[in-house]
């Protein structure tokens, strides 16, 4: 399916009252292997208590389907299902942006996100959608949960009687029967949620044509969203029993001081410290493999630039540096823009930087300090205006920050009751792989910390 064919933006999407009675979605032959995948996050959902609250992160990412009230509804069923769990629960989707776009922007939306649980659903290329859930497996600790796609067609309603292969010519089949399954088995850590299977079944068992669950030819009416939103649920499930991996992901290491230093190896690409309610306010200086976390390039980021007006679509998918950044803002401007978008010139200008360049939007761009790079297809405008249709804004410009993902000296947090962990993340995206850590306390009244928490990805960078 095309990006333009995804345009349709829901501004105004039907708000579901959960109390109108639909007919119950079905639940699969073997319930019992829902939520195998995605042990962690339902540990630390179901073992939260009133006296311990564990931090669990989820984020909703997709295009226009994902912005859907479905999302909601799930976020407010973790809520009530795990009200002891502290749920940072956020929805980032961009509608109409398909993987072939949505790869550009994971690098400021998805990746420093550092979800617990990514619930993920986009249609495009499915090179590009492999491209985004290996960097989530490579650079996050996530647990994934792939969604296939719901039925739209009258002609999906017919349980598939063979396996297509990679030249059959209907590739919704391709994608949903061949190519998820196949993606979860390959990469592992994830857990693909078949919701198609259950959503045909739910159309023949109550006699409904596709059309009678949507708002238009692919969104979600009030009932689509119900039904999508029921199947997610299915699938958030705890099981106490289930073998634990003898190579977690997160773990946590007592710390163990020698005067005033702590000296430490761990593998991973994520290092956050753990204080005790003595700890507040007391500082703790950070070297990792013999330099401050500061001096590592890959530690600083960046958000999501900022959007056409009265949207959220970014106005550029994404920037990339050739130089180490520092933290500042930077700001794109416009000018001598086509009618249509697709030719403009710009200007970019660094808060601390000053004046670094411009040039044209059909030319790879690198400002004079390096520390701005605009791909040709990097530049969203085109896109933006030919599906909002206003007028390009004459003083129009695009805007976004470099952000710290490190701590050189922290100050330790206060905790701000007995019943949650009070967390600082010294260092949040090194190269994953094997690191020297030293804290340096100082020597009055020193910090003990409770905990140093290691987060290891699953993948290497090389993919394996």
């Amino acid at each position: 399916m095309s990006v333009v064919s995804l345009a349709v933006v829901c501004l105004l999407l039907p708000v579901m009252n959960r109390s109108q009675t639909y007919p119950p979605v079905p639940i699969a032959p073997d319930p019992s292997r829902f939520g195998m995948g995605i042990q962690r996050t339902m540990t630390l959902l179901a073992t939260s208590t009133p006296s311990h609250r564990n931090t669990v992160r989820v984020l909703f990412y997709g295009q226009s389907i994902t912005e859907q009230d479905w999302s909601r509804q799930v976020g407010d069923w973790l809520r009530q299902t795990y009200p002891n769990a502290n749920l940072v629960i956020e929805n980032r989707a961009i509608g109409g942006h398909s993987s072939q776009l949505l790869w550009r922007t994971a690098e400021a939306d998805l990746y420093p996100f550092q979800p617990d649980l990514l619930i993920f659903h986009v249609y495009g290329s499915h090179l590009d959608y492999e491209k985004i859930i290996r960097r989530v497996l490579q650079r996050t600790t996530a647990e994934v949960l792939l969604q296939s796609d719901h039925i739209t067609k009258p002609e999906e309603l017919a349980d598939p009687t063979t396996l297509p292969t990679p030249t059959t010519k209907d590739w919704s089949a391709w994608w949903n029967q061949l190519f998820l399954p196949d993606l979860a088995k390959r990469l592992g850590h994830v857990e693909l949620l078949d919701q198609r299977v259950l959503w045909r079944q739910y159309l023949n068992e109550n006699h409904l044509a596709p059309s009678q669950l949507l708002r238009d030819g692919v969104h979600l009416n009030a009932w689509g969203c119900y039904v999508m939103a029921k199947l997610v649920e299915q699938h958030l499930v705890y099981h106490p029993a289930a073998p634990r991996s003898s190579s977690p992901m997160v773990q946590d290491v007592k710390p163990h001081w020698r005067g005033n230093r702590l000296e430490m190896d761990f593998t991973g690409n994520r290092v956050d410290l753990i204080s005790l309610k003595t700890d507040a306010g007391k500082k703790i200086r950070v070297l990792i493999d013999g330099k401050t976390p500061s001096a590592f390039p890959e530690l600083y980021g960046v958000t999501r630039v900022s959007p056409w007006p009265e949207s959220s679509w970014p106005l550029i998918l994404r920037t990339t540096a050739k130089m180490p950044l520092q933290l500042e803002d930077w700001t794109v401007s416009f000018h001598n823009a086509s009618k249509d978008g697709k030719s403009f010139e710009f200007e970019v200008v660094g808060s601390k930087t000053g004046p670094d360049g411009g040039g044209r939007n059909d030319v790879p761009f690198v400002s004079h300090s390096g520390r701005v790079v605009i791909e040709p297809e990097d530049w969203n405008l085109a896109y933006c205006r030919a599906v909002f249709k206003s007028a390009i804004p004459a003083d129009l410009k695009a805007t976004w920050s470099v952000v710290p993902h490190f701590e050189d000296e922290p100050t330790l947090p206060a905790v701000g009751d007995s019943t949650s962990e009070a967390v600082v993340t010294v260092a949040q995206g090194l190269t994953n792989g094997l690191h020297h850590l030293l804290l340096e306390r100082e020597s009055g009244g020193s910090p003990k910390l409770k905990s140093i928490r290691v987060y290891r990805p699953p993948m290497l960078p090389d993919g394996s």
